[in-house]
């Protein structure tokens, strides 16, 4: 849980680690020691941290969407959650946090709604045996867009002390 003298420090970075990069990862940690920033890692199985104060793991139950929920319940406004799951990216936008995908792009009250239909279309092509693949593997270009993205996101929140 995250206590309340860590939340009066600032926002908190939670992430949706069952299906983060490992090189996103890296981003994380870097910017989380250097910022002084909570960051949560959130998934079903046991996650291999850094040794910092400001890196820590939320291990859930496995089940479907059982760490999505818990970033959705435990958020708070002025968060950012780093996910590529749109329907989480809405859910935690609805309640004021900010969003990042791995790819560096971000979610938002005016783009969400999009994103979502896409998303929808796309199920509804592969669920009638249309394959359009999965993305292609991040590289510099997306590497660059996210620590852009995660950079300005720092700046903006301005660490206190």
């Amino acid at each position: 849980m995250v206590s309340s003298e860590q939340r009066e420090q600032g926002p908190t970075i939670w992430v949706d680690a069952d299906a983060c990069p490992n090189v996103i990862r890296e981003i994380l940690y870097r910017a989380a020691q250097r910022t002084g920033t909570l960051t949560m890692l959130v998934a079903n199985s046991a996650q291999k941290l850094p040794a910092s104060k400001y890196v820590r793991a939320l291990q859930v139950e496995k089940g479907f969407d059982m760490a999505d929920n818990e970033i959705v319940r435990r958020v708070s406004s002025g968060d950012l959650v780093i996910t590529q799951d749109i329907p989480l990216a809405a859910e935690v936008i609805a309640k004021g946090a900010e969003v990042i995908s791995p790819r560096g792009e971000t979610f938002s009250k005016e783009n969400i709604r999009q994103r979502l239909n896409i998303r929808d279309f796309m199920d509804t092509m592969r669920a009638s045996g249309i394959q359009s693949g999965g993305p292609p593997p991040l590289g510099a270009r997306e590497k660059q867009a996210f620590g852009g993205a995660l950079d300005r996101f720092l700046a903006r929140i301005k660490r206190p002390g």
